[in-house]
This record gives structure tokens, sequence and C-alpha cells, in this order.
């Protein structure tokens, strides 16, 4: 069954694409992208990169207009 990984979207960052985790294990995606243009899109890749999986194994299960996002990762 596919884990759910949260994570923060930092959207239209220059530090992207990165990967951020802090003492607690949260992530930290920073995109280049905009929230609005493809940032989603961008941060499921960059998580599947940093997961080692394909990016067609994550997918945006919840938090669309959120920083904080949901995302089911199929293993």
């Amino acid at each position: 069954s596919p884990r759910t990984v949260t994570c923060t979207i930092k959207p239209g960052s220059r530090k992207g694409p990165a990967v951020e985790i802090d003492d607690a294990g949260a992530l930290t995606l920073f995109v280049r992208e905009p929230a609005t243009e493809g940032g989603d899109k961008a941060a499921a890749e960059l998580l599947a990169s940093h997961l080692g999986v394909p990016k067609s194994r994550v997918r945006l299960v919840a938090g669309q207009t959120s920083r904080l996002k949901r995302f089911a990762v199929d293993d």
C-alpha cells in the first residue's frame, strides 16, 4: 500500500530544486516554479527523485492549494 509523505513546499525558490529535512524529519521541497505554474508537478518530481522512485509513483493527494502537501508514494 502507498505510504503518505507530507511536505512543505516553497515555490518560486531560487534555492530549488532542493530538499531539506529538519531535526523532526519533516521535508521541505524548494521548487523554482511558481505555485500556480506546475509547482505541484515539480514538487512531485523532486520528491520522487529524493526518494529514488519513478515520478509515476508519486501523486498529490491533499493540499492542492496549500503550501503543506500530502503525497502518496507507491513503493
